[in-house]
């Protein structure tokens, strides 16, 4: 029987890295967790074998995936009218059940694998499979049929497109403040107090959030007046003012606490789809979910907001596509699926990471303070790394090192600690490849609008921007709005330096060749790395 699945689409560089907890006041935090100690020891992840031979054979080409028509929120496996056009040879496996599965944008081997419960060289297609890299959307997937039929999944519904939850050009053109201004609610009159920003106002909350942590406007909007009432009425009672998303912490206390702590649960399930880290779903109510392998990163995203805080029987309200969340984000914003077609593939066919060199001037040695760790927040997704330049004290020091651009660029924003460079030059950082730069203090920064070259001069490195246990540079990349994992399908290379995660945030390693590097907060030996001078 073959089973038919379609998806729809030794030095003085003492504690210098990033370190905090959930923002009170706003700042800028890359946190380390707290009492955490750096390992000295680095696995390295064994390399991804792909099976690149041909089990199948295919008359005509991979077409479109078509669209999904979920019949219930639970029990995706009811039979479907599905139109297969081409003619495809599938080999049994050892029970005779195949799944064929059509790629999503951002889908790779691993990932895939994870969420079908099989391992990534028993996945085969009438395609060379990548090792590395993201898998062209559209491209067919043999799997073999290993799910378990007796636990209850969620529906394969798409609720929201990637390029949605994460903020890409599909709002770079939003009005926030005219939005909330026109909507006339509690957020047209809210302020707090933030520590890098003082008195702020609801929409230059709203904005700030999008822009730190990369989320789309829209759809914080959405939450917030879904879950509180806040943009176009007023909160129900003082537990919805103090508390908006329900989350009742001392610490995220306020607006700005609360979207935090929402971003934090969006992107568990965003990355952690992405990853394949995230297969289930837990309940307010300690019910749990299978995800179904054919739902996208942005889905998975808002399911897990949602069930952090509810039952599964309310969940399953919010989730219906006429009466519930999908409904309302569409009353508020229009169709998201039609912005996501109007902006075409979110990641085209083959994309690379352009030419990047190390952050810091050649021949100098800085120590290697950071493995992957949060680009932004305490949850978010380890798509940064961390360098400090040599020093005679411990902690937060001014420094006249200068840290250099990794890439070409313009630079379009720049303040509080934060430098951000369009690599593309068009002067948004939702489209194309951009790389943020943390902790770079005041002096001598590099201004909105100037172009560097690579190797240009961005500032020098700080404990500016948010709490920092000493003076260092926190790097990361972004492609159209979504944070890039620095060790992922489209891996963190800089001057052939290529950086491997460890089994734990801000623990890994960069290696070359046969040299490799070991993260070291301290800045030990063996996280000192020398850039070299050009021949």
């Amino acid at each position: 029987m073959k089973r038919i699945v379609v998806s729809l689409i030794a030095s003085s560089f003492l504690l210098a890295s990033c370190i905090g907890n959930a923002s009170l006041w706003g700042q800028y935090l890359t946190p380390t967790p707290v009492g955490w100690i750096p390992d000295t020891s680095t696995p390295q992840p064994e390399p991804v074998v792909t099976d690149t031979s041909a089990p199948v054979v295919v008359d005509t080409a991979t077409p479109p995936p078509p669209s999904a028509t979920p019949t219930s929120l639970l029990n995706p496996f009811v039979s479907q009218n599905v139109t297969v056009t081409e003619s495809v040879e599938v080999p049994p496996t050892a029970d005779g059940e195949t799944i064929l599965y059509y790629a999503q944008g951002g889908d790779w081997l691993p990932a895939v694998a994870s969420r079908f419960g099989v391992s990534p060289n028993e996945i085969t297609s009438p395609k060379i499979l990548p090792e590395n890299g993201f898998i062209d959307a559209g491209t067919l997937l043999i799997i073999p049929d290993r799910l378990d039929r007796t636990i209850e999944y969620t529906s394969a519904m798409q609720i929201i497109p990637d390029s949605e939850l994460v903020f890409s050009a599909t709002a770079a053109d939003f009005d926030i403040e005219e939005y909330v201004r026109d909507a006339g609610g509690y957020l047209a009159t809210y302020r707090e107090y933030l520590g890098t920003t003082a008195w702020t106002t609801g929409a230059g909350e709203i904005e700030r959030l999008a822009y730190e942590n990369s989320v789309n406007p829209r759809l914080l909007l959405a939450l917030l007046d879904y879950e509180a009432q806040w943009v176009r009425g007023r909160p129900a009672g003082q537990f919805r003012t103090d508390y908006p998303m329900g989350y009742e912490n001392y610490r995220n206390k306020g607006m700005f606490g609360q979207m935090s702590w929402a971003i934090s649960q969006l992107f568990v399930g965003y990355y952690g789809w992405r990853t394949g880290d995230i297969t289930e779903l837990t309940f307010s109510d300690r019910n749990t979910l299978r995800l179904d392998p054919n739902l996208n990163a942005g889905t998975v995203a808002v399911m897990n907001f949602f069930s952090r805080q509810h039952s599964l029987n309310e969940w399953l309200r919010i989730m219906d596509a006429t009466s519930g969340f999908p409904a309302f984000y569409r009353e508020m914003f229009g169709d998201p699926v039609a912005r996501a077609e109007a902006l075409g593939n979110f990641f085209p066919p083959g994309l690379r990471q352009p030419d990047m060199g190390l952050p810091f001037a050649r021949g100098t040695t800085w120590s290697f303070t950071g493995g992957p760790h949060s680009a932004w927040g305490a949850d978010g997704p380890l798509a940064a790394v961390d360098f400090a330049p040599d020093n005679d004290k411990p902690g937060c020091f001014q420094s006249d090192k200068w840290v250099l651009a990794v890439s070409p660029g313009l630079v379009v924003r720049s303040g509080n600690g934060v430098v951000v460079v369009d690599m593309d030059g068009d002067g948004s950082e939702q489209t194309g490849w951009n790389v943020l730069y943390l902790h770079v203090a005041t002096r001598d920064r590099v201004a909105v609008g100037q172009w560097v070259e690579q190797n240009g001069l961005i500032g020098h490195p700080s404990c500016e921007g948010g709490a920092s246990t000493g003076t260092h540079v926190h790097v990361a990349r972004k492609y159209n709005g979504e944070w890039m994992l620095a060790t992922g399908p489209v891996p963190f290379v800089m001057d052939q330096w290529t950086v491997v995660a460890g089994d734990k945030p801000y623990v890994g390693s960069l290696v070359n060749g046969n040299q490799i590097v070991t993260a070291d907060v301290y800045g030990q030996a063996w996280s000192l790395i020398t850039r070299e001078n050009d021949e």
